[in-house]
């Protein structure tokens, strides 16, 4: 689970902001509210609303961008990053902060770092509580580590060794926690598990989506092809597609119609020792087809093909490719792998333009479906969105609800609706629409508009 986000000098964000999730004082809808871990309990939902190029896209670019450095990291003198905050020339010689306060494994943690374009330049995790912070390991000036807290939990000198060694081998623009990945360090070391329980909320916990992805891991357990079938099939009719059923059609594995690339990242993806993905859920966006890959018991991977049924008049089906449906059919179908493994617990699904192609009655019953329905489940759902219809207190809770807005020199600010002071009963669609909380586009004049002839 997110405790809380904050980036600084990254893309629209000049200075520090954050989004929290950790509850404000409310009282309303507490099953919004997951169990408290080592006294911290967290929110299960968040709404990020902005007018466009407000900010709110590119927190969730930064989310993104910080799992892509641990997980992937960089290549020998590759650059790291040039998404610097370009509206003041002195930040593109400062450096930039990610920060993750994370919630796994019975634990909560702090794991961040600072970077200019080459060089990680500090790094640093910690076990945090409410009242002390233990360090796991913290790295400043690039190379200089405090590894105390390892060494203490792996007292043979050969593995105090070994790690003085992956810290040393570690290159100046890559994370100390991608190198410990990437390295075989739990077969030589006797406990590291503070350092892959953060790498395992990452790589299987944290997920982000953006409109176009084109391939979805899941954790999808039930193999049967007629469980699947059934799950997808429920789903489009609950959200009146029009869909009567779907069926799977075997295809080679072999001979998608997917770039190789893509293919090798899935198998990849799947079968990784680490990875609790089961299933892949593949987009053709030019072939206009829906794949799945399903990792199977002996660890070999087959291929399937969806197709939906539609009832003709007389009683027949016909079957209909992707292509053939509409683009919100197509948008749901993309969120089913995510409405899956919601339920099935400590997940963290951030997702960029949800409403993209989707009918607001549709979005707004989506998150009352999951909200009405999650109490016992601890998961997260963090959207960036336009759909005003979300904005209503007896939907969302005002600490579940943020605004992204600019100032006066195009730095973006992160602020919570729980900033304001807001009657329950108050609509607040209607001020937001008309600017109260700053999250809303300033049109300019239409008289100043000299080159279209309005005034003829």
């Amino acid at each position: 689970m997110l405790i809380r986000f904050t980036i600084g000098n990254f893309l629209s964000f000049k200075e520090k902001e954050s989004i929290s999730m950790i509850p404000g004082k409310g009282s309303l809808k507490k099953h919004h509210k997951t169990e408290k871990v080592k006294g911290v309990s967290v929110l299960k939902t968040a709404a990020i609303f902005g007018a466009n190029a407000s900010g709110k896209s590119n927190v969730i670019r930064a989310i993104d961008f910080g799992r892509k450095m641990v997980l992937n990291g960089r290549k020998a003198d590759q650059i790291i990053s040039t998404d610097f905050y370009k509206l003041d020339d002195e930040y593109f010689s400062k450096p930039s902060y990610i920060e993750y306060e994370i919630q796994h494994k019975g634990k909560n943690y702090s794991y961040g770092f600072v970077y200019d374009s080459h060089h990680i330049i500090d790094e640093w995790l910690y076990e945090i509580g409410k009242n002390k912070e233990v360090r796991i390991f913290e790295r400043s000036n690039g190379s200089d580590y405090d590894l105390t807290f390892l060494y203490r939990k792996n007292k043979r000198s050969l593995e105090i060794q070994f790690l003085d060694f992956v810290a040393m081998s570690t290159p100046i623009n890559q994370l100390f926690l991608t190198q410990i990945r990437n390295t075989n360090v739990s077969d030589n070391v006797s406990d590291i598990d503070d350092l892959l329980n953060v790498l395992d909320w990452f790589q299987n916990a944290l997920s982000v989506v953006y409109h176009g992805t084109k391939t979805t891991g899941s954790k999808f357990e039930l193999f049967a092809n007629t469980d699947l079938q059934h799950l997808f099939s429920e789903m489009l009719k609950y959200f009146d597609t029009g869909i009567d059923d779907i069926v799977f059609e075997p295809v080679d594995i072999d001979k998608l119609d997917i770039p190789n690339d893509l293919l090798s990242e899935i198998r990849d993806d799947l079968l990784n020792t680490k990875s609790e993905k089961q299933v892949a859920f593949i987009t053709n966006t030019t072939f206009d087809k829906y794949y799945v890959i399903v990792k199977n018991s002996d660890d070999k991977l087959s291929a399937k093909l969806l197709k939906t049924k539609h009832l003709v008049t007389g009683g027949d089906f016909v079957l209909f490719d992707l292509n053939d449906e509409s683009d919100g059919t197509r948008r749901i179908m993309d969120l089913i792998p995510f409405i899956i493994d919601f339920y099935k617990g400590e997940n963290v699904f951030v997702i960029d333009e949800i409403e993209r192609s989707l009918h607001p009655n549709l979005i707004r019953d989506l998150f009352d479906f999951i909200l009405m329905t999650c109490e016992n489940v601890n998961s997260q759902l963090i959207v960036a969105t336009h759909e005003a219809t979300l904005l209503t207190q007896e939907l969302l809770r005002k600490d579940e609800i943020w605004f992204a807005t600019k100032d006066k020199v195009g730095a973006s600010h992160l602020h919570s609706l729980e900033d304001f002071s807001i009657r329950f009963d108050k609509q607040i669609m209607k001020d937001y629409l008309l600017g109260r909380y700053k999250g809303v586009p300033k049109l300019g004049n239409r008289s100043e508009l000299t080159v279209l002839p309005l005034n003829q």
